[in-house]
């Protein structure tokens, strides 16, 4: 079936259906439980940390094409991100307050907008060794911190001062930024791509497949060699694991790789899917109100949880079809989600006098007199 849809729009529908697969990623693993006996459990280990490193990775190339509008409204890119960032920031808080027992990816997120904010004009290559420097620098100081304040991995709340709140989002907290920055550095990267041209797709593909296995498999053969680390003292032997939520190098490696793969493909398969993706691309242009929806849903109706694998991802299939039934419907009838028109409507402080260069003509020079005379 070959599409009729621009190669625009069939780009933004393929990430779009890929932030929907990280939202049941998400689901299945929040609602758990986490064990490791039977297939069910295999399914929960096994997207356990991968969706949540490819929600990051596509806000990196959402924020790119973000920084790629023009002006409007004489708000700047600037205001816009660090407006999206402290509405984030706030809407994790309060997200984190109900009894769900998850902890909550947004107060991280915003603080990748607000970084955004400050290096969305780097250039490629930049972006790029900026992605390799934090993939191997930030397990570095994660380890090297929590072996000298021997901290508590606890998400950030209301109530926690200033400092409390900063240290819980940068390094103390269950998505440190010092970590998660790596991944989001590469969806930026990954965004300033030609994602329309095959080549690219073809590469993200290879190289996803080839890092997201590779650091799997080197991982296995390290942890044989040296033995799995103790859990209970952080000792620099953790760089040798893959498992999800490590913190460390070869996790983020392989993750990461697995969503360049899951992008791939899905830029490949998506413009000649037809109709039959329709509802998984409603989920994905209203990510922040499904991912809210179905942590309020686990705090009202789940928790603490099914008692087994297979019990999670029965009801995290029923909570899955209830919000395409939701997207596709909200998406019918408005252009955005609840949350994400609070996203797009900065106030008027933000707010900055802006004009857009005017081109200097060059002045005429007139002379005074003809350069030659005129003959009589």
């Amino acid at each position: 079936m070959v599409t009729t849809k621009p190669r625009g729009s069939a780009r933004l529908h393929a990430l779009d259906v890929a932030r929907a697969l990280a939202i049941f990623g998400m689901i299945v693993v929040n609602v758990g439980p986490y064990t490791t006996e039977g297939p069910a459990s295999l399914i929960i280990r096994a997207l356990n940390g991968r969706a949540s490193i490819l929600f990051v990775v596509l806000a990196g190339i959402g924020v790119t094409f973000l920084a790629r509008r023009p002006f409007t409204k004489r708000v700047s890119r600037r205001s816009t991100l660090l407006w999206r960032g402290l509405l984030l920031m706030l809407i994790g808080l309060a997200l984190q307050v109900f009894d769900h027992g998850v902890n909550v990816i947004l107060p991280t997120y915003a603080a990748l907008f607000i970084l955004a904010a400050f290096v969305v004009r780097l250039s490629m290559r930049w972006l790029f060794w900026a992605a390799v420097a934090s993939t191997f620098l930030g397990p570095v100081i994660w380890i090297l911190v929590r072996q000298l304040t021997n901290f508590q991995i606890d998400p950030a709340r209301f109530g926690d001062t200033p400092l409390e709140l900063v240290t819980a989002v940068v390094i103390s907290g269950p998505y440190p930024l010092v970590v998660w920055i790596a991944p989001f550095m590469l969806g930026v990267w990954v965004g300033r791509q030609p994602l329309g041209n095959p080549t690219v797709q073809r590469r993200l593909i290879i190289g996803g497949a080839v890092a997201s296995l590779g650091a799997f498999i080197l991982s296995r053969i390290l942890l044989a060699i040296f033995g799995h680390p103790d859990q209970g003292v952080v000792e620099w032997d953790r760089l040798f694991s893959s498992f999800g939520h490590s913190q460390m190098p070869l996790w983020v490696i392989s993750a990461s790789g697995t969503a360049a793969l899951t992008i791939g493909v899905l830029l490949r398969l998506v413009p000649s899917a037809g109709r039959a993706i329709r509802p998984l691309i409603a989920v994905g242009q209203i990510p922040l109100t499904a991912y809210a929806a179905h942590l309020i849903i686990i705090a009202l109706l789940v928790h603490p949880g099914p008692e087994t694998p297979a019990m999670g991802l029965l009801v995290s299939t029923v909570m899955m079809v209830a919000i395409v039934a939701y997207s596709t419907v909200w998406v019918a009838n408005f252009r955005y989600g609840p949350l994400e028109a609070l996203l797009r409507m900065p106030p008027s402080f933000l707010k900055v006098s802006y004009q857009p260069p005017q081109r200097h003509r060059r002045r005429q020079y007139i002379r005074p007199y003809p350069r030659h005379p005129k003959r009589a």
